[in-house]
């Protein structure tokens, strides 16, 4: 095999891999447009990955956040003032930080969250029913190194 075969099987096998990945973030947006409106009725995707991200991050700041999810930092205090109307998250005085605060959710967020994901929480756990736990591993473990843009570990 010339390189010249090599690289065009590489790039089709690259462009299919593009096209899951298509399907796959439309079947998530669904999936993250339904939850968002089980939190709260009107939710905004976007204020759900919000929200879902202080509840990962639990003690993230302002700055924190906009930062992980590359966001302008006033739409993210906008969106998390309306997050704290609603009762999901809260504020509390950063002890390394007199000027900042530290995010996180409320016992009602996170039970409002644990009630919008109980319809789809098995969804992945019955979509890899028949998968051994090993091609689960491997799976995960590529898509870390994708993730990271490195050469997947062996």
């Amino acid at each position: 095999m010339t390189s010249d075969d090599t690289r065009a099987a590489r790039t089709e096998a690259v462009r299919a891999l593009e096209a899951e990945f298509g399907e796959l973030i439309n079947r998530f947006r669904r999936i993250i447009t339904e939850n968002a409106n089980r939190v709260s009725p009107g939710m905004l995707p976007g204020a759900y990955k919000v929200f879902t991200t202080i509840v990962r991050r639990e003690g993230i700041t302002l700055s924190g956040l906009a930062e992980s999810l590359m966001s302008d930092k006033g739409q993210i205090s906008r969106t998390v003032r309306e997050l704290e109307q609603l009762g999901l998250v809260q504020r509390t005085p950063d002890p390394d930080d007199g000027r900042s605060s530290l995010l996180s959710p409320t016992p009602f967020g996170l039970e409002r969250l644990a009630e919008a994901r109980a319809p789809q929480e098995s969804l992945l756990v019955d979509a890899l029913d028949e998968w051994p736990v090993d091609d689960i591993l491997n799976l995960t473990r590529l898509l870390h190194a994708l993730t990271l843009g490195e050469r997947p570990a062996t």
